[in-house]
């Protein structure tokens, strides 16, 4: 089925118009000391006609039918698109985290690095992360890596979503 730009979607939001609507898929995760494991997700990207994407993120820990049984983690967030290509992203996490993401947008690719991480007194340590988005076979693939726990940035998360 070929996609159509969003009714209402500002002009500047066009090059992420790609991402608007619901996801749902599966991914995996790992990082030291943590046994790796799989994960449901859901990712809706919003619009509410401003010059930005509203972003939330839920994790599921499945069950062996790849069924959610219990909320592992949630982030929401706006993303930014610039007139250079560039892409300005605001996150935050109930475990008291709140990110700035700079990157480029090329196409339906899209690479952030942190350049901010900010946390409560009691969130873990977690000092920097790099992101990709990609449009793959009409799937929407996406890597976190990220500098946590003493640990250098290394792959932690991917996952491979379909749009529902």
């Amino acid at each position: 089925m070929p996609f159509e730009i969003p009714d209402g979607l500002n002009p500047s939001v066009n090059r992420l118009a790609w991402l608007v609507g619901r996801w749902e898929g599966t991914g995996k995760g790992v990082y030291p000391g943590v046994e790796e494991f799989d994960f449901g997700q859901q990712v809706d990207f919003a619009h509410n006609g401003g010059d930005f994407l509203h972003y939330l993120s839920q994790t599921f820990e499945v069950d062996a039918d790849g069924k959610a049984v219990r909320p592992l983690s949630m982030e929401t967030g706006f993303w930014r698109p610039q007139a250079d290509d560039n892409l300005e992203v605001v996150m935050c996490h109930p475990t008291g985290v709140a990110e700035v993401w700079y990157g480029k947008i090329t196409g339906a690719k899209i690479e952030l690095t942190t350049d901010a991480v900010v946390r409560t007194p009691t969130a873990e340590e977690y000092t920097a992360g790099q992101r990709l988005y990609g449009l793959v076979e009409g799937d929407l693939l996406w890597t976190l890596d990220k500098a946590s726990g003493g640990h250098p940035l290394q792959n932690h998360l991917w996952a491979r979503l379909r749009r529902v």
